[in-house]
């Protein structure tokens, strides 16, 4: 019965660095012989230094053979948040998937804790509030759509007001 059928242990020699509190949760092998592990905290990425944290993610999509992840590049830290982009994404075709694919949307889709969508007096953001793992609290970005001129004093001042209001609307009451 499958009920009863373990998956292999992670090979020690594929074990990333964890932290003190981290545990893997799922990990699979992948066409190009790397190994794609997620743990609580995120995912380590074959062949990566360091983990990719859940609310570093902007997307993550299963094909049912690859697994894509577009993670969010830092382009500009402003005074409580960060001004967000895609970085380039990566696919992975993986080999026998088990549960990395559902581990990775469950945990990318819980980090986001708020979220909503504005227009602004030219183009629109995207105002965020995501859990890390480990830390108490939102942290906060925005993510501009494509065209918004987020260099202009009245975009930057907007968008300033929208974050302030998000986090106002979620803090607990004193």
């Amino acid at each position: 019965m499958k009920l009863f059928r373990r998956r292999p242990s992670l090979p020690a020699a594929s074990r990333p660095p964890l932290d003190a509190e981290e545990r893997v949760l799922a990990w699979c092998a992948t066409a190009d012989e790397g190994v794609l592990v997620v743990t609580n905290f995120g995912v380590w990425l074959p062949g990566a230094t360091k983990r990719l944290g859940w609310h570093e993610i902007h997307k993550a999509a299963w094909s049912g053979r690859e697994l894509r992840i577009t993670p969010a590049e830092v382009a500009e830290v402003r005074d409580d948040y960060a001004v967000l982009v895609d970085g380039p994404a990566v696919t992975f075709l993986l080999l026998e998937p088990g549960e990395v694919p559902d581990q990775v949307r469950t945990r990318v889709t819980r980090s986001v804790a708020y979220t909503t969508h504005h227009m602004l007096g030219e183009g629109a953001v995207r105002v965020v509030g995501r859990r890390v793992s480990g830390r108490d609290g939102l942290s906060w970005a925005v993510r501009y759509d494509s065209g918004t001129p987020v260099e202009r004093p009245e975009i930057v001042e907007a968008t300033d007001e929208l974050v302030l209001a998000a986090r106002d609307s979620v803090a607990p009451p004193p």
